[in-house]
């Protein structure tokens, strides 16, 4: 089906139902505006890697996700970054404290971790990098 021709509303309701479980709002907050790997999330969110594996995919499918391979590795990032606005304010109409919502962006890296990113960099998001 071609996406051009589907509804405002239907869009719309798609990328809504794409990011409305918990553990995917959590993934999409850890990857923030950086990237991150899969074993960075399982590390960050101490969840099974089976389980983040499935929730990516799932983003991914719906074009929330990006993705590049890099050796073993694969890392993900956000499509289009303004879905952590949407995030932000989602959580500001819940009523949701901005440093609620903060402490689930993470921006340290796991230690341990042997990927390409972990030897190049100490931080996820590159922003987030002075902080």
């Amino acid at each position: 089906m071609n996406i051009k021709h589907i509804h405002p509303e239907k869009k719309i309701s798609k990328l809504l139902r794409a990011i409305d479980q918990p553990a995917r709002l959590k993934i999409l907050l850890a990857i923030g505006r950086g990237e991150a790997c899969v074993c960075h999330l399982v590390a960050l969110l101490s969840m099974r890697q089976a389980y983040i594996s499935q929730h990516l995919m799932a983003l991914r499918k719906a074009s929330v996700l990006a993705s590049r391979r890099d050796g073993r590795y694969v890392f993900y990032r956000l499509s289009d970054p303004r879905l952590l606005d949407l995030i932000e304010t989602a959580g500001i109409i819940a009523n949701v404290e901005h440093e609620a919502l903060q402490t689930l962006v993470h921006s340290e890296l796991p230690p341990h971790c042997e990927c390409p990113s972990c030897e190049v960099s100490p931080v996820i998001d590159p922003s987030l990098a002075s902080t």
